[in-house]
């Protein structure tokens, strides 16, 4: 399962950062370019910051799925200090 969604912030980077220091003690991360991922058991999630977005893929062979896109946006939401409205996007 693939889903995906855009965080509309000016604080990109500085988000992303962040959740990388906080996860990268549990995960194993990387930086490439102006893409940043963090590889967990059974997930992959690509942060791309952008100057007034952040869009977020998520790839997942977990039948919950919902589960993990909750969580990675409460931490998103928690390393940000705010609380975003999001619609992920769903692909088979």
């Amino acid at each position: 399962m693939k889903s995906n969604t855009i965080i509309l912030t000016n604080d990109a980077k500085r988000i992303v950062k962040r959740l990388l220091n906080h996860w990268k003690h549990k995960f194993e991360v990387a930086e490439m370019d102006e893409k940043l991922s963090i590889f967990m058991p059974d997930a992959t999630v690509n942060l791309s910051p952008q100057q007034d977005s952040l869009v977020v893929d998520l790839e997942t062979e977990r039948e919950d799925y919902a589960q993990l896109e909750h969580i990675i946006l409460a931490h998103l939401n928690r390393m940000a200090q705010q609380e975003f409205s999001v619609e992920w996007q769903h692909q088979a």
